[in-house]
């Protein structure tokens, strides 16, 4: 019902004063309508009214009870601390007054601190006049210190000298340190100047040190004492180098002295000095290997020393192994760039390549058992960089190279005169002709390539690269040799005597390189000859052949020019003299070896196969009758057959002879009926397909019977059947030429042209 008032007469002062507390009842009054009509939407449910009605009264009673004691909670906290805020103001309260009394206390004493300031200003002096006069007695024996350091330094007293020293230096720095300290700059001159013998004796005691150092490999075998000294006092300097230098505040002249890494210093210049830097050194073949092996035997020696007796006279942290290890290493790479910039022969290029490569890092030398394991080069890099070894390699090869070129000369102008010798060349055991230049040849390149591989597999195989050039090289020239020898004999084919069988003994000497060639490679797995060499040996080849059949052609073309001639068609010993010739030169074809020799005996025949042809399209003869004609094909069969039978013999099978073309040849000048001419033609072209038909024309003109329309017909049939030639076909009318036909109407010669 209040509630229902308050709706009617407008929102309470409570409400107006907390528009949350508003908001929240509206939202749990929706809430429970919300909640009450979904329970009580039956008429049935409202029998449970009373149970739900307790139920919420008793639970409306727990929450109040609740917030009334989390209330009562907070406000006995919020009393409780308002309780300690009023302590602490008292508190604070009574420190300011407290403050306020010792701040007047203190204003009453300021006259009494200037009294004291006086009194400290005194103290102070009076401490500074005491120092002075406690160093007094020191400073008035300075001179006297000086002179009596300086005489234990000449009798190399050195660790009682140097105590004195630091003595002086210590006084020096002390008056020094303080002067810096009170800002009296202008009187650090005075002192310096007063102590100015201290710089006398450090640069006299540094030289005695630096002397020592110098000659520590030396000492360390005959008097390690003086070492350690010199060593003692070097580390006594780098301590107080380092406690000086810890002190920012000041830090006396001369200092740090850095006396460790002038120890260095003179220990690596040392052994700079005595072995890399010579004013010259004999960089021939000999000389080069005396100072290689002397490098080799000092260092090794050196290194012996330091490695069993300096170790022991110096601290561990100074490495003195790895310093002098590294100092050899560096020192002998930075010679060896100089002595390889000069200009070296092949043989001092490979001795430093070997040197470098093999020597430096085997046993005898920086792998000694006598260093390892302590000394280890690995960690250094390459003695030389791979860079300046591929170029070294390179100018080891042009050498080498310039040396074959030069021997390969000589060897060429003795084969060469050779050739115009009174006698046959010599021969195998077979009987097969040969010289020695394969064997040179091979023995001076074989032995190239085995010396570069003593050295590494690049360089053996930049120089088997090399090899296969100049031989190819080579090859041009020989061939270039045997053109002029040829040249020679056409001039006077008595010169040279034994011309043919030296030619012979070429192509046996070829076939020898060619087989060779592959033992040359590195690599025993892949042994392929280069296309490029390959092509050489066949064009070597290929030129002694055709010196040779050009000799045999010399020699038949005299036979030949009597083909054909009534003479021969009625019987002449002709074709038995070209027997004889073709018999005599296949017994020197028979001094070449089986490959050769064969292809020798083919291109024989094939010459004279063609020259039999060639005589017969001169257009010397014609058929003047049908029995002239019979004559003519009885004569061509028996030419033929002799012939054939000949290379038969000589292990020429008819299959690969071109004398065939002959017999097909004698067919169409057998064949009676002229009108079947064309078909026999197209026959003869289809077995012999480079025929023309200038050919044709020559050998219908030999018949003498063909009239104009047969040889229309025939030519025409020609035309409308062009062959090509297969892959595998010899040709043998394409190098025949047809002499053109004489003009019908012909006037005098001088008028004509």
């Amino acid at each position: 019902m209040g509630m229902a008032a308050e709706d009617e007469h407008g929102a309470s002062p409570r409400d107006e004063e907390w528009p949350e507390v508003e908001k929240a009842e509206k939202l749990a009054r929706g809430a429970a309508l919300k909640w009450a009509s979904g329970v009580f939407y039956r008429p049935e449910k409202l029998e449970g009214l009373g149970q739900y009605r307790s139920r919420e009264t008793q639970r409306n009673s727990s929450i109040q009870s609740r917030l009334k004691s989390t209330v009562q909670s907070y406000l006995e906290g919020v009393s409780a601390g308002m309780e300690q805020l009023r302590s602490a103001v008292q508190d604070v309260q009574s420190v300011c007054q407290d403050l306020g009394a010792a701040r007047w206390a203190l204003l009453d004493c300021a006259d009494h601190f200037q009294d004291l300031q006086q009194m400290r200003a005194l103290m102070a002096e009076h401490v500074q006049l005491a120092s002075v006069v406690q160093v007094l007695p020191q400073l008035f024996s300075v001179h006297e210190v000086f002179s009596h350091t300086l005489q234990l330094l000449r009798g190399q007293h050195l660790l009682e000298a140097h105590a004195e020293l630091m003595m002086m230096e210590h006084l020096r720095d002390d008056i020094l340190s303080q002067l810096h300290l009170r800002g009296l700059s202008n009187a650090q001159a005075t002192v310096l100047s007063y102590f100015s013998g201290l710089q006398e004796l450090n640069e006299s005691l540094a030289k005695q040190l630096w002397g020592i150092v110098g000659s520590s490999l030396q000492l360390v075998r005959e008097d390690p004492i003086l070492f350690v000294t010199a060593v003692r006092i070097i580390e006594r300097e780098e301590k107080i180098d380092d406690t000086l230098l810890l002190d920012a505040t000041f830090l006396p002249p001369g200092r740090p002295k850095g006396w460790r890494q002038k120890f260095y210093h003179v220990l690596q210049e040392t052994i700079t000095g005595t072995h890399f830097q010579a004013t010259h050194v004999d960089a021939e073949g000999p000389g080069l290997a005396r100072h290689l092996a002397a490098l080799q035997r000092d260092i090794v020696s050196e290194l012996r020393v330091v490695k069993d007796l300096m170790v022991q006279c110096v601290p561990a942290h100074y490495n003195i192994l790895s310093v002098c290890t590294a100092t050899y290493h560096q020192a002998l790479a930075s010679h060896l760039q100089d002595i390889l910039r000069e200009d070296l022969d092949k043989q001092s290029l490979f001795l430093l390549l070997e040197w470098v490569l093999r020597v430096y890092p085997s046993p005898e030398m920086m792998g000694h058992p006598d260093l390892l394991p302590e000394v280890d080069i690995s960690s250094l890099g390459p003695l030389i960089s791979p860079e300046l070894v591929d170029q070294t390699e390179r100018k080891y090869v042009v050498k080498v190279k310039a040396s074959v070129l030069e021997w390969m000369q000589r060897t060429l102008e003795v084969e060469f005169k050779e050739w115009f010798r009174e006698e046959e060349p010599e021969t195998d055991h077979q009987g097969f002709f040969q010289s020695a230049l394969p064997i040179i040849v091979m023995q001076m390149l074989n032995e190239n390539i085995r010396v570069a591989s003593l050295i590494t597999d690049s360089l053996q195989q930049k120089v088997y690269n090399m090899a296969l050039e100049e031989l190819e090289a080579f090859l041009g020239r020989l061939r270039e040799a045997l053109v002029q020898c040829g040249k020679e004999h056409q001039k006077d084919r008595t010169v040279p005597k034994y011309y043919v069988p030296y030619l012979l003994a070429m192509l046996n000497n070829n076939l020898a390189l060619s087989s060779s060639v592959p033992s040359l490679h590195p690599n025993t797995a892949c042994r392929e000859v280069p296309a490029s060499l390959r092509a050489a040996l066949e064009r070597m080849q290929k030129k002694v052949r055709q010196l040779l059949l050009e000799e045999l052609l010399l020699d038949l073309q005299p036979l030949c020019v009597q083909l054909p001639s009534r003479k021969w068609l009625f019987g002449s010993q002709l074709v038995n003299s070209m027997c004889e010739v073709i018999d005599k030169y296949a017994k020197d074809f028979s001094r070449v070896r089986k490959p050769v020799f064969t292809l020798l005996l083919t291109e024989s025949e094939l010459l004279v196969a063609s020259q039999y042809l060639r005589a017969l399209m001169q257009k010397k003869m014609v058929c003047k009758s049908k029995e002239e004609r019979g004559q003519f094909c009885d004569r061509l069969l028996q030419d033929a057959t002799q012939l054939r039978e000949l290379f038969c013999g000589l292990g020429l099978d008819r299959s690969q002879q071109s004398l065939e073309a002959v017999f097909a040849l004698r067919e169409l000048i057998c064949l009676k009926d002229p009108a079947l001419l064309s078909l026999e033609v197209l026959g003869f072209i289809t077995k012999y397909p480079d025929v023309s038909d200038e050919h044709i024309s020559t050998l219908l003109d030999l018949r003498g019977d063909v009239s104009k329309e047969v040889r229309h017909m025939v030519l025409e049939m020609m035309a409308q059947h062009p062959q090509a030639l297969p892959e595998s076909y010899q040709p043998i009318f394409s190098t025949i030429l047809v002499p053109a036909p004489e003009l019908p109407f012909c006037l005098h010669k001088g008028k004509c042209a």
